[in-house]
């Protein structure tokens, strides 16, 4: 018998004792089922929470439902306001804000994964994005108020799309980076190897690879910035008399959500939770409709 055998037969362990190797396999498989048991209590509570917060939605926002709240602008209490000023407001601040981010936030995450790598600017780059990803949006709606409210003598709805646009533009970079890095190096090599141009490759391959991530990434900051307050108080803050005029204060659901949900009028805070509800909805319907599509082309 060699040294080794007599080495492992003198210190006995799983494979040579088999009261062990039970004792071992009790042992994981207790600690198996509570992690499991803990991982599904935090799910159902999860799930709760949300089901929570949509039955409230629900239950206080349908009750105000009604063809006025579509077709009426705000009002003072009492009037029979509506909230058809302050839904065009967050659809054209929310459009143009998407629409100014998501092209700067693709083109530089594409900087990132393809071009920058490791470089000392791409770091650089990083690391603002993720400053803004994580800095308060009440310090982006200040930075615009400085740069443009400021300067141009007033609120103004162009000035809120800004603010959002600042907001969308670090989710799209990092969601964009992240997706891009994730298809096989393969996959460009063999292109490459065609003849393509690195540019052909990143928009006929590498975007068409990635576009699930890429446009749940736009989706995300759609999410977000629909129900920003604090960056449009300071930029387009609001107006109850005019509709869609970007060079002047504009009105949007979370600016009037904010005003209206602590008022001492039941008719105003009816309104609140009728613009909560919709802010909901349309986000729901946004995602379901997007990945319904992308399912579909695929």
């Amino acid at each position: 018998m060699s040294a080794s055998t007599t080495t492992a037969a003198a210190h006995p362990g799983p494979a040579k004792d088999q009261a062990v190797a039970r004792a071992l396999g009790r042992r994981r498989h207790r600690s198996n089922r509570i992690v499991e048991a803990l991982c599904v209590v935090a799910t159902v509570i999860g799930l709760l929470l949300l089901a929570s917060i949509l039955f409230t939605l629900l239950w206080r926002g349908a009750a105000g439902l009604s063809l006025t709240v579509f077709t009426n602008t705000t009002k003072p209490p009492g009037s029979n306001g509506g909230l058809f000023n302050a839904i065009v407001g967050t659809l054209i601040q929310t459009g143009i804000g998407t629409l100014i981010g998501t092209p700067i936030g693709l083109m530089v995450g594409t900087y990132l994964a393809e071009y920058g790598h490791s470089s000392w600017l791409a770091d650089s780059v990083r690391f603002v994005s993720d400053v803004l990803l994580s800095a308060p949006s009440i310090l982006i709606g200040l930075f615009v108020y400085q740069l443009v409210v400021n300067p141009f003598g007033g609120f103004s709805g162009i000035a809120g799309s800004l603010a959002l646009a600042v907001l969308v533009i670090p989710i799209v970079v990092r969601t964009t980076e992240d997706m891009l890095q994730l298809i096989p190096l393969e996959l460009r090599e063999a292109a490459v190897a065609l003849g393509s141009p690195k540019w052909t490759v990143i928009v006929l391959i590498c975007y068409r690879a990635a576009k699930d991530g890429i446009v749940t990434g736009i989706l995300l900051a759609i999410a977000r910035i629909a129900g920003e307050t604090a960056p449009l108080l300071f930029t387009s803050l609001g107006n109850s008399s005019e509709i869609g005029s970007l060079t002047r204060p504009m009105a949007s659901l979370p600016v009037t959500i904010y005003q209206y949900a602590g008022s001492a009028f039941d008719d105003w805070v009816q309104l609140a939770w009728v613009g909560a509800l919709l802010i909901t909805v349309g986000v729901l319907a946004l995602n379901i409709f997007a990945r319904y599509a992308l399912r579909a082309r695929s």
